[in-house]
């Protein structure tokens, strides 16, 4: 299968989780492209407005995996741009992903994904699911292998 993943990341925490699902997906046979959301200019700490680069071009991949942070207990703004202005998703499947600093994914994390899965099905997509990475745990590691295998499940 053709999977585009598609990935904002501030700090490179989230940029760290879809490479571990590239990595997975690449051994399981599949054709993964990582593509990064990147901005236009700065952004000022806390401003929700934002000029972002051109985005890839999705249009090939069969499978679609949204990568983003969690901001102010919502969806970056950056990602919510960018589903904005990314063309047709109509019958594409999409995978959605959201790494957090909080403990718990009440704490903003659920809320991104039913955001990110909105905006997508408005887009004409079909969101199979998504993960939540908690990033302030001790159990770090094992948050981001059962994302891993949780999205890695679903393709």
């Amino acid at each position: 299968m053709r999977v585009g993943i598609l990935v904002y990341s501030q700090t490179g925490n989230t940029l760290s989780v879809a490479a571990k699902l590239q990595d997975r997906l690449r051994a399981a046979g599949h054709s993964v492209a990582l593509e990064r959301i990147t901005l236009a200019g700065e952004r000022k700490q806390g401003r929700r407005a934002v000029e972002l680069s051109p985005l890839p071009d999705v249009s090939s991949h069969e499978l679609l995996v949204i990568g983003s942070p969690v901001e102010a207990f919502s969806l970056s703004p950056v990602a919510v741009k960018a589903l904005e202005q990314v063309g047709s998703l109509r019958q594409k499947s999409v995978l959605c992903l959201v790494t957090q600093g909080f403990p718990f994914p009440w704490l903003g994390g659920n809320r991104a994904i039913r955001q990110m899965t909105a905006l997508c099905e408005a887009k004409g997509a079909v969101v199979r699911g998504g993960a939540v990475v908690n990033w302030v745990a001790k159990t770090l590691d094992r948050r981001i292998a059962d994302a891993v295998d949780k999205l890695a499940g679903l393709v």
